[in-house]
């Protein structure tokens, strides 16, 4: 302002009121909103985190005061939790906020995370822009959102709207902003904080209003006032939004980093579909920053047909070069306690318990899959056949009915592929355990999607090129290893050699780039399974890395303060005695 220059956003006031969470609790407490059950001000050191961790009553929550984005924050169950995760949040916070100072409040168990967009002008005029749920979320960072809530009815969305606003106004707020809330089972809803900027996962909101919510912030900016009331704020159909990571889901989705050597977006034409990210292929993905690829929203006239839609999507998404979290948000929109909506932020947690393990295939899924190898299999027999002066003609070389045996997930099928008609392309009959599938698709060898329709079901996979005796496939967002042998190529396939051992059996490498924190254990040290071994920090995060056996420490490869690139090594085993 003093410059001539007017900024896209909330005055000073707002940002510096809502920006620190000691601050903002006591606001929003004295605006009339329902806030958590906490110490009311800065923590300081060890005794005082006790003290008051006990006078709330555990479970607690340990929070920066200057925080966002999950970072520096840490749910503490006991004394050595609230310990231990004071020491890591302030670290956390410092790292990535310049500011470590800590607050304490009660952690709302099995809540829901529902946020409410809201626009002001500054000039007496707000509404808020109905709800966003946020449940769905790792390490307090949001992977899945939804517009509107299916656990939010008319009535609760009134009350959590008019207190946003009520907020809202008590800080001046001019510009899109959001109020974040906890709410629990009986659908008692509580402050936690407010963004004052847009959010990554506003383009839900805007799909389901039917606002531009950064046009408006233009215009607010520019001097204009709202030019709609709350009464004009529509409710129609429904959005979701997935945020797509460059992180390895199987190793506890560890940061992924390298060069994008295949990116292709899904198809975006239709208007429902939208994608936004800010890279192409080539681009390189580097352990510096964050490492969301983009965010990819659907919009349907109900929550179904937006799942469908996003499972359309991630089966389209193309992504070659890094590891990516697709497998998963696969899983989640397959998840019958998503499609049932019934989400906690502990959903994660508790639907995979052991991680991340791989998408379950159905049996319709698996006979599509079986389906698409003999199909692959057929056309590239055909492409193969094509090849002037190299092989017989396609009538002379492949049979009537065509008989391969296909191994998927681990399991032989004896198929038999057979085209309806000779001269017919793109449809066929596969047989399998004494049932026929109708099997139709437009594809030819060396496309990388395939979409065939086997029966009543539609199945897209990407095939991602050939191995010795089959093909690599990516279905339902997992990539997978299916082969197709004729009898002899089976029989031979017994004699091949098998994989070397792994020779990093005794050791544990770096999970990911980044930089050592600290190394817990010295040579000669007896260790046990899920002992610390050091920290590691990647993208201002902080990870705790484990022994996954008993053993003796023989090498410590790094010390504190060392950059270390994925799978470099950090200590190794002694040999074990036999």
């Amino acid at each position: 302002d003093k410059i001539g220059v007017t900024f896209i956003g909330p005055g000073t006031k707002a940002i510096h009121a809502m920006g620190d969470k000691i601050e903002s609790k006591k606001i929003a407490e004295n605006a009339g909103v329902n806030v958590i059950p906490g110490f009311l001000g800065e923590v300081h050191d060890d005794a005082e985190v006790l003290k008051i961790a006990n006078e709330i009553g555990y479970p607690v929550m340990l929070k920066a005061s200057a925080g966002g984005g999950g970072k520096g924050m840490r749910i503490a169950w006991n004394d050595k939790e609230a310990l231990e995760g004071f020491k890591r949040s302030k670290q956390e916070a410092m790292a990535s906020f310049g500011d470590d100072r800590m607050l304490i409040e009660k952690f709302i168990d099995n809540p829901r995370h529902i946020e409410i967009q809201l626009l002001c002008d500054g000039q007496g005029n707000s509404v808020y822009l109905n709800e966003r749920e946020c449940s769905i979320q790792r390490r307090n960072q949001k992977v899945v959102e939804e517009a509107p809530s299916p656990f939010i009815t008319p009535e609760i969305r009134e009350q959590m709207g008019k207190q946003a606003v009520q907020l809202a106004e008590a800080v001046d707020y001019k510009s899109a902003g959001t109020v974040e809330m906890l709410i629990d089972s009986q659908r008692n809803f509580y402050f936690l904080e407010m963004n004052t900027r847009l959010q990554v996962e506003h383009p839900i909101s805007e799909y389901i209003t039917g606002v531009d919510i950064v046009e408006h912030m233009i215009r607010v900016a520019a001097g204009e006032k709202l030019s709609f009331s709350q009464k004009d704020v529509p409710l129609k159909g429904w959005a979701i939004e997935s945020r797509v990571y460059a992180e390895d889901p199987y190793r506890n989705f560890l940061p992924s980093t390298g060069t994008l050597v295949n990116y292709k977006e899904p198809d975006t034409s239709s208007g429902n579909v939208r994608v936004d990210s800010g890279i192409t292929e080539g681009s390189e993905i580097s352990m510096f920053y964050d490492p969301m690829i983009c965010k990819l929203i659907t919009y349907g006239s109900d929550r179904a047909s937006a799942i469908a839609l996003m499972n359309n999507a991630l089966d389209k998404y193309e992504i070659g070069g890094v590891q990516h979290n697709i497998p998963f948000l696969r899983s989640v929109m397959d998840n019958n306690r998503f499609i049932e909506g019934r989400l906690t932020t502990k959903f994660i947690a508790e639907e995979y318990p052991d991680g991340f393990e791989g998408y379950q295939f159905n049996t319709n899924q698996i006979e599509s899959l079986v389906c698409a190898a003999a199909v692959i299999k057929y056309e590239n027999t055909r492409r193969n056949n094509s090849i002037n002066d190299q092989l017989p003609s396609l009538e002379e070389d492949i049979p009537a009915v065509s008989s391969m045996i296909v191994n998927v997930l681990g399991k032989d099928y004896d198929v038999e592929f057979e085209e309806v008609e000779a001269d017919t392309y793109g449809q066929a009959k596969i047989s399998f355990f004494n049932t026929t599938h109708n099997v139709n698709y437009d594809w030819q060898y060396g496309e990388r999607l395939l979409e065939l329709q086997v029966d009543s079901d539609l199945a897209i996979l990407q095939v991602l090129g050939d191995t010795h005796d089959g093909f690599n496939v990516q279905f339902c967002g997992t990539k997978l290893n299916i082969k197709t042998q004729n009898a002899n190529e089976k029989t031979l396939s017994q004699f091949m050699p098998l994989d070397a051992a792994d020779s990093n059996k005794n050791a544990v490498l770096s999970p990911m780039p980044g930089k050592i924190i600290s190394i817990d254990v010295a040579v000669g040290d007896k260790v046990n399974a899920g002992q610390q071994i050091g920290i590691i920090e990647a993208m201002k995060m902080q990870n705790v890395i484990r022994a996954e056996f008993d053993g003796v420490i023989k090498t410590v490869g790094c010390a504190a303060g060392d950059s270390v690139a994925v799978d470099e090594l950090i200590v190794e085993f002694e040999e074990p005695q036999k």
